[in-house]
């Protein structure tokens, strides 16, 4: 009778080994998610914007030499620079607020914040031409209050749609520099009143530069998707502020110009990963991160 640890030949019986998965493996579903949302149609754009309508460098030719079409690109970025310097003055010292105020206080602004991301942004946009129109809110208040003889115009401007995205962009800047402000250790700010620093010389000398990287991973969050934003500037802003995503979206629904579009989206695309690599190459994903 053979043994069952032994095979018929008298050789040892050496169980089957199971592979387990690497960390390779385990990514694969994600990369392959990756690959077909957003690789894939990057390259088909990429495609038509050389393809469409000859082969060629035609569509890129006529975006960056023509005067329209550089002026969008330049109100795009004068706007995304606008909301993020705006969101940054607002957003500093709320986040500082929300890291020292007491956790119940904190947990309630925290709902308010929160319940403002999870409202539908047509819904926010619409309530801000509401507030904003002649006859708004805002006007009236400004009126009653003698501060104006008549109405401020609010909207259909770049007025209008700098208040509509930097309202629509602050928890987006307030929470990644909550996180970093969170982790500042009290006793630096106590030892550098200490050795005679005033209130100014600690946030300037000690609390800016400790937050700096929070500040940087905030700042190009929403300047990064003021880029790409199409809904607020359009409801908000009027022709003189027009957006390259607004381009964008009448390349491709009005004009059915996809080479154009696609030529468009791709330069959008750049800029954005020059910017995120420019981001890494100074600051870097742990100091990014509050480490």
């Amino acid at each position: 009778m053979v043994s069952q640890t032994e095979t018929e030949s008298g050789r040892p019986y050496a169980p089957a080994r199971v592979r387990r998965p690497t960390d390779f493996d385990l990514t694969l579903p994600a990369l392959g998610l990756l690959i077909l949302f957003f690789v894939l149609p990057v390259a088909i754009l990429l495609t038509r914007s050389v393809t469409e309508p000859v082969p060629g460098l035609g569509n890129y030719a006529e975006l960056l030499g023509s005067s329209t079409y550089l002026r969008i690109f330049a109100n795009t970025f004068i706007v995304s620079g606008l909301v993020t310097f705006v969101s940054l003055l607002i957003g500093f010292p709320v986040a500082w607020a929300l890291a020292i105020m007491p956790s119940r206080l904190a947990s309630v602004v925290f709902a308010i914040l929160l319940l403002s991301m999870w409202t539908n942004l047509l819904a926010r946009t619409y309530a801000w031409m509401v507030l904003l129109q002649r006859t708004g809110v805002i006007n009236k208040l400004l009126i009653g209050l003698g501060l104006i003889d008549k109405p401020l115009p609010l909207v259909n401007n770049l007025t209008g749609v700098t208040i509509g995205m930097t309202y629509i962009m602050l928890p987006f800047i307030i929470l990644p520099l909550y996180g970093v402000i969170r982790k500042i250790d009290p006793a630096i700010l106590q030892a550098a009143a200490l050795c005679g620093a005033n209130r100014w010389q600690s946030l300037v000398r000690v609390l800016l530069p400790l937050a700096m990287p929070g500040m940087a991973a905030g700042a190009l969050m929403v300047f990064v998707m003021s880029l790409g934003y199409f809904v607020t500037p359009a409801l908000l802003g009027g022709t003189a502020n027009m957006m390259l995503a607004e381009l964008i979206a009448q390349f491709v629904q009005s004009l059915v110009n996809w080479g154009m579009g696609g030529a468009a989206a791709l330069v959008l695309l750049i800029v954005t990963l020059a910017l995120y690599a420019v981001q890494l190459r100074f600051f870097g994903t742990d100091r990014m991160g509050g480490r």
